[in-house]
């Protein structure tokens, strides 16, 4: 049983973090603390320079209210956001918060991902910890 599991949560690719959440309750220990994150990636500096308003600041406090309505009424629960490439992101936060389990959801691998590789598996390759890959 995992006392310290993160769930990414991908909220533009639609992921079915019920499907998630359940999971991570099934393999939770007692009084476990299950964290959602959500990745903002970063803006390319060639595209900052023209915004005057950077967008994670932006969009922060939209999606920090969408990750405090799916944890709303779940005990235990927090959210978290960063900033960063999602692969790299996920695996640093596990460790630095001595996350034991990341529940990330995937889509069924196509032939772009043995090209470019998805952040699932880009997590599993740098994760500090056990990583459940759902699909």
């Amino acid at each position: 049983m995992y006392k310290n599991i993160l769930i990414p949560v991908a909220l533009d690719h639609g992921a079915n973090i019920d499907t998630a959440i359940s999971v991570a309750r099934k393999l939770q220990s007692k009084d476990a603390k299950i964290t959602l994150v959500a990745v903002i990636e970063d803006v390319p500096s060639y595209v900052a320079e023209y915004a005057s308003v950077k967008p994670e600041q932006h969009i922060m406090p939209a999606i920090k209210e969408r990750l405090k309505a799916y944890a709303e009424g779940q005990a235990n629960f927090e959210v978290a956001i960063m900033t960063g490439k999602p692969g790299v992101a996920i695996p640093d936060l596990a460790e630095e918060t001595d996350a034991d389990l990341i529940v990330i959801g995937s889509h069924k691998p196509g032939v772009e991902d043995y090209f470019l590789g998805s952040t699932a598996s880009r997590v599993v390759r740098r994760a500090p910890c056990a990583v459940m890959v759902i699909r």
